[in-house]
């Protein structure tokens, strides 16, 4: 589909449209301006702790029936999350700065 739309869809480029666009304002800085590692890294402790939060309820609700196996997996699990995340601190990507 995105294909065809790409080929087969109207082409009316004008001056407004080719203009860069960000947020309902002009884009200011360098087009290819790179980021710094700590916007990559709240990103991934953004994933790490989301995702942490959707596997972490479901075990809750059934604690119970899971018994010591299910325990260990998720304390193996959590351990592995705890690890990321004194790694990110040691980066300083909790560190907010202006």
């Amino acid at each position: 589909m995105f294909s065809a739309g790409h080929f087969l869809g109207t082409k009316n480029p004008t001056v407004e449209k080719m203009m860069p666009f960000e947020c309902g304002a002009d884009s200011e800085g360098a087009k290819h301006t790179k980021l710094s590692v700590k916007f990559y890294l709240t990103a991934i402790l953004f994933v790490v702790f989301d995702i942490e939060a959707i596997f972490v309820y479901p075990w809750a609700v059934t604690f119970r029936e899971l018994g010591w196996v299910g325990f260990l997996t998720m304390l193996s699990f959590l351990a592995v999350l705890v690890v990321g995340l004194i790694y990110c601190w040691k980066k300083g990507a909790l560190e907010w700065e202006r």
